[in-house]
């Protein structure tokens, strides 16, 4: 097993707080002693069905421990996410329903294998002590800390600054959380630097239980593609895990250069000496950006798909975007040509008026086979240049599709997404 000085360091890569350092190396050097791991949690608020990129960062810092020999405790909150953490929210958080939760906790269980090892994994629910306590467990827990305090934490003194309203059960969420830690009996918790709030009242309240604090390490939070916002889904500028490989090795291929190390840094395992150089080696122009890009694509697509797969991955982008071919699967798309009667009701000469169907709005088409959410969301890509048809960029919102001169037509959709239009008698 590796020194307390050798854990500490492989630790701490990536974290941005850490409370008590003095404190995590004594746990470890205790550990090592009587040869006995920590326990580490982590809480996941099942509140959205998909885990993205910006979720791993904290389940590989989970894998990190694990890979230590310590247990880690993956906790889905299952009763906590019927409340809604208020963390960075500017209103309360709509509630979801136990069927809601416990889908989407079934999803958690499915995806968070692809980082941790399911040998060594603890899953718990924290229902299963939250549920049993009493009014009078509820009273005397929420009798170990001030409303004062409570509403010291940002996400609060914004709403009362703004006159929005914060609900009674919104200030029990983090005392929730922190007796979570009381049950588990945790020796370490971590948590994206939203969640250094509540993981603080986790080590007052287990100190108000009689339990010795735990360490608090927080992990950044990842920036999505465009690296201005934090990775949403929301905001659409995220890589989910289960997305297919070319679908993560194109993504990822996009960032920026100096986003490229920042997600060197906190999505693999190459050390920040290594990071450094490679920093100043693009600056000195003796490595090319693109070949470390395309190798940091394939080690997170990799991650999730495996290596035969990612590499299937990186040489459909070649063969995209170096040979400019099509790929090697197209998502067919048929549109049914028909003939239709005008006007409506009895017409006397039918032939007159009878008339082949070939053109197509693209916005329907684009809306009603799925392509977009919402006319709304196809309208802001088209005005944005993100729509081609046949390699020609569609600017105009009102453009119409002509089938009667060809019968397969490609759409492309932004850089990676292809369809091709078949035409078909109805």
């Amino acid at each position: 097993m590796k020194s307390v000085e050798e854990q500490f360091e492989y630790l701490k890569k990536g974290c941005v707080d850490l409370i008590q350092e003095k404190e995590l190396k004594a746990k470890l050097a205790r550990s090592l002693k009587k040869n006995k791991p920590l326990k580490v949690k982590a809480g996941f608020d099942p509140t959205a069905p998909d885990i993205h990129l910006g979720h791993t960062v904290l389940l590989r810092k989970m894998k990190h421990f694990q890979d230590l020999g310590h247990d880690v405790i993956f906790l889905i909150g299952d009763f906590t996410g019927l409340i809604g953490d208020p963390s960075g929210r500017s209103a309360t958080r709509p509630p979801l329903t136990r069927e809601e939760i416990n889908k989407n906790a079934d999803t958690y269980k499915k995806q968070i294998f692809k980082i941790l090892d399911p040998e060594k994994t603890i899953i718990d629910f924290n229902s299963r002590w939250l549920g049993k306590l009493t009014s009078t467990d509820i009273i005397n827990l929420a009798s170990k800390y001030t409303v004062a305090r409570i509403l010291e934490r940002d996400d609060f003194t914004n709403r009362l600054k703004n006159n929005k309203p914060i609900s009674v059960h919104e200030i029990l969420y983090p005392l929730m959380q922190a007796y979570d830690s009381v049950a588990l009996r945790a020796d370490v918790e971590l948590g994206g630097t939203d969640q250094k709030f509540n993981l603080l009242v986790g080590r007052e309240i287990q100190r108000a239980f009689k339990q010795e604090p735990q360490v608090i390490m927080t992990t950044p939070l990842l920036e999505g593609l465009t690296g201005v916002e934090k990775m949403s889904k929301s905001l659409n500028n995220y890589i989910g895990i289960t997305e297919p490989p070319s679908e993560i090795y194109g993504k990822v291929m996009s960032i920026s250069d100096p986003l490229m190390f920042r997600y060197y840094e906190l999505l693999t395992d190459e050390s920040l000496s290594q990071i450094e150089k490679w920093k100043k080696e693009v600056k000195e122009e003796k490595i090319n950006p693109k070949d470390l890009k395309s190798r940091l694509s394939l080690s997170i697509a990799s991650d999730f798909w495996g290596k035969e797969k990612a590499k299937k991955a990186l040489q459909e982008f070649e063969r995209i975007f170096k040979k400019k071919e099509l790929p090697t699967k197209i998502e067919d798309i048929e549109i049914k040509i028909g003939k239709k009667i005008e006007p409506k009701g009895k017409v006397k000469d039918k032939t007159k008026v009878e008339a082949v169907v070939t053109v197509v709005p693209l916005i329907d088409l684009l809306v009603e086979r799925s392509i977009f959410p919402s006319r709304k969301e196809a309208k802001r890509v088209i005005r944005q240049g993100g729509v081609y048809l046949d390699g020609k960029r569609i600017e105009d919102i009102a453009f119409k599709i002509d089938l009667s001169k060809k019968s397969d037509l490609i759409l492309k959709i932004g850089k990676r997404k292809f369809y091709r239009i078949i035409k078909k008698k109805a």
